[in-house]
């Protein structure tokens, strides 16, 4: 793993002030993004950029979000310590670490082959003991269910009814949902599930993310 050392803990401080500015205020996701070193995240010629509140490519048509939609949609869980939280769509694995440097214990589902190879042996390095799992996320982790929370970072065209069914009773999900007049947008959505099973639903504005994809492939 790559060094962390004073100028890239100095470079997290201005980027929580940053976030501070946006309109992030949940204390926990805060103290989050200034722990965990989103430098080790990015390729090497990325690093001097690492703290930009940008997204950027992380291979095989995916993005790491940027530092403020990772503490938006972090804020908007509303996590406690020691809640089960699923994850869709793994990624870089910066949004589990995030999560996990919270308190959750993290279950995180990745579709893209080649990325799950790359991700579960590197979050393996940090201390966290995230879960991670090659699959659908769309079926989520019914074996290990129900979950307290779920987040879902990537743009999903309707809300899986499988997550919905692993969700416990007052358990929120975060999801960036298409929008139906617009395709290329998604609206971010907070859904918590009312005692009868339905959901209740807020909405936090405009966003843009990459596909959520169903099936599993070879790539």
């Amino acid at each position: 793993m790559q060094e962390d050392n004073y100028r890239h803990k100095g470079m997290r401080q201005q980027l929580m002030q940053v976030l501070k500015d946006k309109g992030i205020t949940d204390v926990a996701v805060l103290n989050a993004i200034g722990t965990v070193p989103r430098h080790v995240f990015l390729e090497s010629s990325f690093v001097e950029f690492a703290y930009q509140d940008k997204p950027f490519p992380i291979g095989s048509g995916q993005t790491i979000s940027q530092p403020f939609t990772v503490a938006m949609q972090s804020q908007l869980l509303n996590v406690s310590r020691g809640m089960k939280v699923l994850e869709i769509g793994t990624g870089s694995g910066y949004q589990a670490c995030i999560l996990a440097e919270m308190g959750a214990k993290v279950f995180t589902v990745e579709r893209q082959r080649n990325l799950y190879n790359k991700t579960k042996p590197f979050l393996a390095e940090f201390p966290y003991h995230i879960k991670t799992f090659l699959g659908d996320g769309n079926k989520g982790l019914p074996t290990y269910g129900p979950f307290d929370r779920i987040i879902i970072t990537a743009a999903a065209p309707e809300i899986p009814e499988a997550l919905v069914n692993q969700l416990k009773i007052g358990g929120i999900m975060v999801i960036p949902l298409n929008d139906e007049a617009d395709a290329t947008k998604q609206r971010m959505l907070r859904l918590t599930k009312r005692q009868d099973g339905t959901m209740a639903r807020e909405e936090f504005g405009d966003c843009r993310f990459v596909p959520m994809l169903k099936e599993i492939g070879n790539d």
